[in-house]
Parts: structure tokens; C-alpha cells; sequence
């Protein structure tokens, strides 16, 4: 038999019980502001009505009527719950930032957390504990992680520094610690980040304050770290890419691309009259709009993944579970006695399943890693950007 298990794909929520099929989890809360939404933009239909409307519209502008803000509702993050059966998750808007905590028995979602001014994503339920850790946005470019008790309330930061924390997990056995993946922030003379280091795991007891390092290597990001029951270390390894780049060079290329740039303003700009008076674009090399789901780029722990070229090279190859990352992120192990092992190549996302095996994704699939070393495939779907073992 197969574990629960729960993931995120292309926005959708999706459930996993044991051999039934996957089914589609819709979010009441999530719901109401997508009405709440589309009722505002059709009370407000009629400041777009008319011609002197249309001409002032900036939708065409940019290639198609914008859509509303109902569109941008987005679930951010999956966790197991506090209590078996349970699944919590966070939603957020351009508006708001909602936690919720849904049912698998009752099929009721609890709302435990709302703000319109505060960004709780990546959360991580404590067993049993009732708390909740999660790693809180601010508008200066840095992250910290945070706690809530067992109602999502009393907001408390356990970190703190100019870093961006992230991907917070319990250690078992250990009710008071958490690994988390941390990396620092460079920014210029104004104070604005321009790049990111090398991302490291840590781990913080939380009743001493004290933070380790765990592991780090200034060429590789180690990210999502985990503990399991044996107290292994795993965590995603991948090449470490400075964003960014230097001043001069970006400066450079900048003075290069500004012919480019001023005849595509140019271009954009008689496209609009073109549409808004004759109906047609100045070109159609875009060919025929596309219908139903498309993921063709995701963000992945800062990484933009070309998940259409991903696809290609898979069935090129008669595979049809693309990796949608490349080989070079490697799932690893580390043993307390610091022996690293390679448990799988080209993987998204990641958990452990509590009997000492692993359950992860390459992005089009679910596979489960036994203590014994066989991968088993779980199931098959697009765009999967995170999992949870639901115990």
C-alpha cells in the first residue's frame, strides 16, 4: 500500500489516500475571494464601457485585456498537520495572506491565519506539539523564520539578520529544534539586494536560541533540509548560481540592449493603435492562442525552470516523466557520522515517509525510495512543485 501523501501542481491542491485515485482539494476560503474578486470587477465593469474607455484601456496594450484579481490567488505552501488526518496550507492574493487547516475525514477547512499585511509561506506543523513554524516575508528582501502556537496566533520570529530563511522542518524526537535552509543577501551602496549567497541548512534550539550549521559549501545551495527517524540529514544539492552579476557588466549589456529596447517601446507602442482601430495586432507570429493548463516556466526555490524545454528532452529520449530539473539537483543523505550518499537525481521536491524510506518528484512524478533502495513510482502528474507524507 502506498502512503497519503498531498502536493501542489500547477496550482491545484491535490490529495493521494493510500490506492485511491488522486483527487482535487477546492479551498472555500480560497473560493470566496475569487468571487469576492469577480464581483468587484463587474461592479466596476463599467468604467471599461465605451469608446473613449476603450482607448484609454491598457489591457491591448500589453498584448490582451488584463485579468482580474481573482486570477492571482495562489496557494504558497503544503504541511502535514498538527493531528493525524490533518493538512495545512497557506493561500495568498497581491491582498492577503490566509493559513488554513483542512480535514481529510470531515473534508472542512478551518481558517487559522489571515493578514493583508504580513507573507507566511513554507509552513511546518510540529506533531503533536501544536506549534507551527514558517518562514516570514518582509518588504526589505529578507526572510526569518517564525512561530505561531497551535491557533496561528502570537506571531514570534526565531531569526533574524539580513538572510533569507526559508524551508523550516522539525527535527524529530526534538520538540524544540528546527533545520532550516538560510543564505545571505548582498546588496549595493542604496541598500537594494541585488543577489543571493550560497544557501546552507541550520539547525536552531529554539529553548537555548543556539544555531548550528549543518552543512553548507560555498559552490552548492543545500536547500529543504529534513531529519529523519534514523537522524539523517537530507537535503537538496544543487550548483550555486550567483543571480545578479556585477555592476559593470550589467551596465554594459544595458548600454548594448538599449537600441533593442527602444524600437520593441516603439513597436508595442503603434501595436495598440493598430488593435484599438483596425482590430488587428501588427503581427501574429505568436500563432493560435493555446487552451488548457501550459506550465512552460516555474519558480523553484528562486530558479526559473524551463519546464517546456524539460519536456522535450524527456520525450526525446522516450521518457515520459520529464525531469523538470536538471540531474544536477541531487537528493543527499548525510549520516551522523558524515558520510554523504546520492539518493536520487533531478528532484523538485522531497520527504520523508516516517519508516525510514523517501517519498520525491522530479516535477511529472511521485516516486518512493525505500529503506532498501527500491524506487517505486507513485503517480504521474505536471508541474508538481511540493509534497508532504501525510502520516
Amino acid at each position: 500500500m502506498r502512503p497519503s501523501l498531498a502536493y501542489l501542481a500547477q496550482g491545484r491542491l491535490v490529495l493521494s489516500e493510500n490506492d485511491a485515485p488522486p483527487r482535487t482539494l477546492e479551498s472555500p476560503f480560497g473560493r470566496a475571494v475569487t468571487e469576492r474578486a469577480l464581483e468587484i470587477d463587474r461592479r466596476h465593469a463599467w468604467k471599461g464601457q465605451g469608446r473613449g474607455a476603450n482607448f484609454m484601456s491598457r489591457g491591448l496594450l500589453w498584448g490582451g485585456d488584463s485579468a482580474p484579481s481573482a486570477a492571482l490567488v495562489k496557494l504558497s505552501s503544503l504541511s502535514a498537520g498538527r493531528a493525524s488526518g490533518e493538512l495545512l496550507y497557506s493561500l495568498e492574493t497581491a491582498e492577503i495572506c490566509g493559513v488554513l487547516c483542512y480535514s481529510v475525514a470531515s473534508g472542512l477547512e478551518r481558517r487559522l491565519f489571515h493578514s493583508n499585511e504580513r507573507r507566511l509561506r513554507q509552513l511546518a506543523a510540529s506533531p503533536g506539539q501544536g506549534r507551527i513554524a514558517c518562514s516570514l516575508s518582509h518588504d526589505s528582501g529578507s526572510a526569518n523564520i517564525a512561530l505561531m502556537d497551535q491557533e496561528a496566533s502570537n506571531l514570534t520570529e526565531a531569526t533574524e539578520g539580513d538572510s533569507v530563511d526559508q524551508a523550516p522542518s522539525w527535527v524529530p524526537g526534538h520538540p524544540d529544534a528546527l533545520v532550516f535552509q538560510s543564505a545571505g543577501i548582498a546588496r549595493d551602496g542604496s541598500g537594494r539586494p541585488v543577489s543571493l549567497g550560497p544557501a546552507s541548512v541550520r539547525r536552531i534550539d529554539l529553548d537555548r536560541g543556539e544555531i548550528t550549521t549543518l552543512a553548507e559549501d560555498p559552490r552548492q545551495d543545500c536547500l529543504a533540509p529534513k531529519i529523519d527517524s534514523q537522524g539523517n540529514l537530507l537535503f537538496i544539492r544543487r550548483p550555486y548560481s550567483r543571480a545578479g552579476g556585477g555592476w559593470i557588466g550589467s551596465s554594459l549589456l544595458d548600454l548594448l540592449l538599449l537600441p533593442v529596447r527602444l524600437l520593441r517601446a516603439v513597436f508595442l507602442w503603434l501595436n495598440f493603435f493598430s488593435v484599438r482601430y483596425s482590430g488587428k495586432p501588427l503581427t501574429t507570429a505568436g500563432g493560435p492562442e493555446r487552451q488548457g493548463a501550459d506550465v512552460k516556466q516555474m519558480m523553484v526555490w528562486g530558479n526559473l525552470i524551463d519546464a517546456e524545454r524539460a519536456a522535450r528532452e524527456s520525450r526525446a529520449r522516450g521518457d515520459d516523466t520529464a525531469d523538470l530539473v536538471p540531474s544536477s539537483w541531487q537528493l543527499v543523505r548525510r549520516a551522523q557520522d558524515g558520510g554523504t550518499t546520492v539518493l536520487a537525481k533531478g528532484v523538485l521536491a522531497f520527504d520523508c515517509d516516517g519508516d525510514g524510506g523517501v517519498v520525491y518528484s522530479n516535477g511529472s512524478a511521485v516516486y518512493r525510495l525505500g529503506s532498501e533502495g527500491r524506487r517505486e513510482r507513485l503517480l504521474l502528474d505536471t508541474g508538481i512543485e511540493q509534497l508532504v507524507v501525510l502520516p
